[in-house]
C-alpha cells in the first residue's frame, strides 16, 4: 500500500559518514512505524534502527551511538544518518514500514548498497 524508495548509499572509507533517505508514496507515514534493516551477503536481514509514530527510537547495539534514525511526516521521508562507519556495516540497507497496530513490517523498499572500505 505504501511504496518506499531508498537513496544515498555508496562507497565510503572507514570512519566516514553517509545519510540514507527513504521516500514514501501512496500513503501518509503519520500512522506508520518505520525502520531500517540491513543484509550482508550470506547473512540474515537484521534490524538496524526503528522509530515509532511518537518518535521513539531504537537501535541495534552494534550501531548505537553511531547511527541516528529520524522522520519528517510532512515530507513523508525517513533518514538514517550513519557516522563512524566500519567495514562490518557493509550491507544492503532497506527501509521498511508497518501500520502502528501491526507487529511486523510488511512494506519494503528495494534497498541501497552501502560499502565501507578498510
Amino acid at each position: 500500500q505504501v511504496q518506499l524508495v531508498e537513496s544515498g548509499g555508496g562507497l565510503v572509507q572507514a570512519g566516514g559518514s553517509l545519510r540514507l533517505s527513504c521516500a514514501a508514496s501512496g500513503r501518509s507515514l503519520s500512522m506508520y512505524a518505520m525502520a531500517w534493516f540491513r543484509q550482508a551477503p550470506g547473512k540474515q536481514r537484521k534490524l538496524v534502527a526503528d522509530i515509532s509514530v511518537g518518535g521513539i527510537t531504537n537501535y541495534a547495539e552494534s550501531v548505537k551511538g553511531r547511527f541516528t534514525i529520524s522522520r519528517d511526516d510532512a515530507k513523508n521521508t525517513v533518514w538514517l544518518q550513519m557516522n563512524s562507519l566500519q567495514p562490518e556495516d557493509t550491507a544492503v540497507y532497506s527501509c521498511a514500514a508497518k501500520y502502528y497496530t501491526l507487529g511486523f513490517y510488511n512494506n519494503w523498499g528495494q534497498g541501497t548498497q552501502v560499502t565501507v572500505s578498510a
